[in-house]
């Protein structure tokens, strides 16, 4: 019988933020184990070299950990090996673990998080052995009431307790993330599946109304792909802070972080835009548990955890499932038409305003996440583009066009229904044209043309045309406010009155503060650029007179296009003057309407689109 790895983890000292971490191999390699830490974790595509966090490591014979010591040798930036030795071998690591995000490892006095990658050293050629993980409490009265959290399976711990749990092997290992803590749960069962709630945090939420609307999203997306459902049970892990948002899914949990203040709260009656907004992140990460945790890209079949994982499928993996994650919020109830509408036009609204649209297309976008996508800085919305927002928006032109071409017989579901039949079910990886592919073979269409200007040219989306013969109107305006993310507002005409103010824009973004507007990017062929000012520019006065409290915004209040300002900033701790040519503000802003027309065919499409 094969035995298998044996993993300690205890919180020795949560004040200092530092995870002991224990792992047993009873027959280790001969010509000496060796032992790594994973470079990255899957869903989250940047090299993040988690051992950089191990604060000590060391070996002993035995499998207690306190027999001979051994020799460790460190090979690279992750890997170690254990000198030779008969019998078993434990390593040893102390890890800190400050990481307040839903990629890492994070522990104090209040609570602990952990995502295996952070924690869990990989037994180089034995990562098929089953893996039994022992979750230990910290010491000291202050934890009594702490509680395990996991969608691990228990082998020898109380429900919500400290014990052993299990995983067939490393890679279903660092697939289940761990809470540990004093937290609020609840549970509800969605098409017979138990799905348990956890929240860490101070919070007020709701948590009756939290289940009954999360439910929804599950039991729709579950009838989607088809019952039954492919895990057992489900944790929802959120972590509710003052600010922050995210989301990170697993095979059968997901981490979220929200603000608390998103979170719905007793006697509330309409959903907020916060909480709209959560429950889009619940439906994104629980659509992974099909489209990427299941249905995966050939390059992640199976994970190569030492570096990089190129693939140019992104757009679909990620896009595809931020297309379909707020359509199951309205398929769900939990979305009006109206306001899906409006979410759809601030994501078109999101597009327009990237310039990097015009320079990288969502291909090259999706092989490139590891560099540019994750690793943004001030020139990024002007180099390129995100392959969730435009890959969202292929999905949706996608779709149109489908019910477009065959009638309203064939669509995207039967598109995402055959990846799921050929690809989920089967494991069998996809190739980098695999979705194209199915595409055709599904719809019975030849689409080679549209994915090549969609997918990998910088050719704009024909958004209007098909949204149009869906009958929804697609109307471009101004911004009317530096908080204008578009979706609402005036739509009967794109030219305003002849007495309206027209707004001035400078092709720049930042944050005012303390009577001084900061750059943070300056647009591609914007006034700013033209005028010589940069990002980390900070603005102070216009024509000699101080930005005030109000911001830039109110400073520009009143100025028309083409006019010139002169503007004084600091670039580092040097004054610097700048005439600047002000430019009318773009009409990229979109918003969407139901048309006001008589066409019964793009009525009856749109009826079953949005159904």
């Amino acid at each position: 019988m094969i035995s298998p790895i044996h993993y300690r983890i205890t919180p020795i000292r949560p004040e200092a933020h530092i995870f002991e971490v224990s792992c047993t191999v009873t027959d280790p390699d001969p010509e000496g184990q060796r032992f790594a830490l994973p470079a990255w974790i899957p869903g989250s595509y940047l090299v993040r070299d988690f051992a950089r966090h191990i604060v000590t490591i060391r070996a002993n014979q035995g499998a207690t950990g306190r027999g001979k010591a051994l020799t460790v040798e460190k090979l690279d930036k992750h890997t170690w090996r254990c000198e030779p030795v008969t019998g078993a071998i434990t390593v040893t690591c102390e890890v800190y673990a400050w990481d307040l995000s839903v990629r890492g490892a994070h522990l104090d006095t209040t609570h602990a998080f952990f995502n295996g990658t952070s924690v869990f050293l990989r037994v180089l050629g034995k990562e098929d052995r089953r893996c039994d993980v022992e979750i230990a409490a910290p010491r000291g009265a202050r934890y009594r009431r702490w509680e395990v959290a996991t969608a691990l399976k228990r082998r020898r711990a109380p429900q919500w307790g400290f014990g052993i749990y299990t995983a067939a092997d490393y890679d279903e290992l660092i697939d289940h993330p761990v809470e540990l803590g004093s937290f609020s749960r609840k549970t509800f069962l969605a098409k017979s599946i138990p799905h348990e709630i956890v929240i860490t945090g101070r919070h007020r939420a709701d948590m009756d109304r939290l289940a009954r609307d999360m439910k929804r999203i599950c039991e729709t997306q579950i009838e989607f792909f088809g019952a039954p459902a492919p895990m057992e049970r489900y944790v929802f892990m959120i972590t509710a802070v003052g600010e922050g948002y995210g989301g990170l899914e697993h095979r059968a949990s997901t981490a979220l972080m929200c603000a608390r203040k998103d979170l719905p709260t007793p006697g509330m009656k309409e959903p907020t835009e916060g909480y709209r907004g959560f429950l889009g992140l619940v439906s994104h990460e629980y659509f992974h548990t099909w489209n990427v945790k299941r249905i995966k890209p050939a390059a992640f079949t199976p994970y190569d955890l030492n570096h990089e994982n190129h693939t140019t499928l992104l757009w679909a993996f990620e896009g595809l499932t931020s297309y379909y994650d707020d359509l199951m919020l309205l398929r769900s109830g939990l979305l009006t038409e109206e306001k899906y509408l409006e979410t759809l036009g601030r994501s078109i609204t999101q597009l327009l305003r990237t310039p990097g649209r015009k320079k990288q297309s969502v291909t090259d976008s999706s092989f490139d996440a590891w560099t540019k996508y994750y690793r943004q800085d001030e020139n990024s919305p002007n180099a390129i583009v995100s392959y969730y927002g435009k890959g969202s928006l292929v999905g949706l032109c996608l779709d149109l066009h489908i019910r477009n071409s065959t009638g309203g017989r064939k669509s995207l579901d039967d598109v995402m229904l055959a990846l799921w039949k050929k690809h989920g079910k089967t494991g069998v990886g996809v190739a980098e044209d695999g979705v194209e592919r199915l595409a055709e073979a599904v719809t019975k269409l030849n689409l080679k043309r549209l994915f090549e200007r969609w997918l990998r040219s910088t050719t704009e989306l024909p958004l209007k045309e098909l949204l149009a013969s869906h009958g929804v109107e697609l109307v471009l305006r101004p911004a009317q406010s530096e908080s204008d993310k578009g979706g609402l507002g005036p739509v009967k005409s794109t030219s305003l009155p002849a007495h309206a103010e027209v707004r001035v824009a400078i092709g720049g973004r930042g944050t005012p503060a303390a009577g001084e507007f900061r750059l943070t990017h300056v647009l591609e062929g914007g006034a700013a650029q033209k005028a010589g000012l940069s990002a980390g520019d900070a603005i102070v006065a216009l024509d000699s007179i101080r930005v005030g409290t109000g911001g830039l915004e109110a400073a520009l209040c009143g100025r028309r296009p083409g006019e010139t300002v002169s503007v004084h900033a600091f670039r580092r701790d040097e004054l610097m003057q700048f005439e600047m040519r002000l430019d009318a503000a773009p009409s990229d802003t979109c918003v969407l309407r139901v048309a006001e027309d008589r066409n019964r065919e793009a009525r009856r499409l749109r009826m079953r689109w949005l159904c």
